[in-house]
């Protein structure tokens, strides 16, 4: 299969580098929960400084799963869903693939086994007839 096909690319790429991360993976679970927080509110639920946040924040960033806004002296940031979405969707399809694969080949087997069980019984009768 191509990248053109499953829809894999840059995107992608980015997204799932940036959700490899597990701190990354709480920040965007708390900007989801929360809405618009700033780094120093995000800071305070995680182990990590607030330096730590904004730079996590910084890969989230660029990703495009979240945007910071300029807010007087604080910056506020939230989730943007779109790249967690075109992601999601490249998920879903890998996933369609790979069960029609696994499909394909629970049918091959199960007809083997049946040629097999027909072939044995189909002998067994010819020794029998003997």
């Amino acid at each position: 299969m191509t990248e053109e096909r499953l829809g894999t690319g840059p995107a992608v790429d980015n997204v799932l580098s940036a959700l490899a991360d597990p701190t990354r993976r709480k920040l965007l679970d708390l900007l989801a929960a929360q809405g618009e927080v700033t780094a120093t509110t995000l800071a305070e639920g995680l182990p990590v400084s607030r330096q730590a946040v904004v730079k996590h924040l910084a890969v989230l960033d660029a990703a495009g799963l979240v945007s910071g806004s300029r807010v007087g002296r604080e910056v506020r940031y939230t989730v943007r869903p779109a790249a967690l979405d075109a992601t999601a969707r490249w998920m879903a399809t890998l996933a369609a693939d790979w069960d029609r694969r696994l499909a394909g080949i629970k049918r091959i087997a199960e007809t083997a086994e049946r040629e097999a069980v027909a072939k044995q019984e189909r002998e067994e009768r010819e020794r029998d007839s003997l």
